[in-house]
């Protein structure tokens, strides 16, 4: 889809690094993080599709039980994830503070708009939401996605705030590095503001290609609007907001509904 006049405002982060070294140092993050994510992501698909079931008769499970048997050690399990899968993202404000040690404050990762980030956080994600949902029903009905299990923790008391903490972990890892980190590394490497948010979408739906091929179009459009909307405000903190609220709604609400609403599985 062709993106329209991106008016930058505010300043693109200084740095004195040379445009070959910004640009590897992205390559190398992706490659640690959400890029070999995606590499991942296309063998599962590779599998799913070479497989003698239709596509859209099977099933991708999430957030799974590792121990449901062992409670502590299955939150053992849980936990250590979201708490490893942080990593990437501190990693990445670390090497933009580097030059700049204002450089969070710069990408909209701070708390001065508290009330109009979680504003804007949950427009966004109303707005995202509800198209998305029926995305997904018109690519499974099209043959052309998984089953989506969002949630499959046994029925513990710490169920619910952990599938919490892995929608704040998934956003805040995907942001600040997709959004937030590769946006203004590629900018400052003298990308234009769409070959950035092109190549950052395009990463996105690759990581999402697991779910098939309407988890793919969807996050890549996700990613179209999401990159759109950091480039005109250089705020990344209402993005988290939005894929948080998206990510505890798809969560918790399989927890809660999947019993109820046979559409779900």
């Amino acid at each position: 889809m062709p993106l329209p006049a991106l008016p930058d405002t505010g300043t693109i982060p200084r740095t004195s690094l040379p445009r070959r070294t910004l640009v590897t140092e992205t390559w190398l993050l992706l490659g640690l993080s959400l890029g070999a994510s995606a590499l991942w992501s296309l063998l599962s698909l590779v599998d799913k599709l070479t497989k003698h079931i239709a596509l859209d008769r099977q099933t991708t499970a999430m957030n799974s039980s590792v121990t449901p048997d062992r409670p502590w050690l299955d939150l053992a399990y849980q936990l250590l994830p979201i708490a490893l899968g942080i990593l990437p993202a501190l990693f990445a404000v670390h090497l933009l503070r580097r030059d700049d040690p204002g450089a969070a404050a710069a990408i909209g990762l701070d708390r001065r708009r508290p009330g109009r980030d979680l504003a804007w956080g949950a427009a966004l994600a109303g707005g995202i939401g509800i198209p998305g949902l029926g995305l997904y029903a018109a690519a499974r009905a099209l043959g052309l996605n998984t089953t989506i299990a969002a949630a499959n923790l046994a029925d513990h008391w710490w169920s619910v705030p952990v599938l919490v903490l892995a929608a704040a972990q998934n956003a805040v890892l995907e942001e600040v590095v997709m959004i937030g980190y590769l946006l203004t590394r590629w900018r400052q490497a003298g990308w234009s503001a769409r070959a950035a948010i092109g190549v950052s979408a395009l990463v996105r739906g690759g990581y999402h290609l697991y779910q098939g091929f309407g988890g793919f179009v969807g996050n890549a459009v996700m990613g179209l609007l999401f990159g759109l909307f950091f480039v005109r405000t250089k705020r990344v903190l209402p993005l988290v907001v939005a894929h948080t609220l998206l990510d505890v709604v798809a969560f918790v609400g399989y927890t809660l509904l999947r019993s109820r609403w046979s559409w779900l599985s």
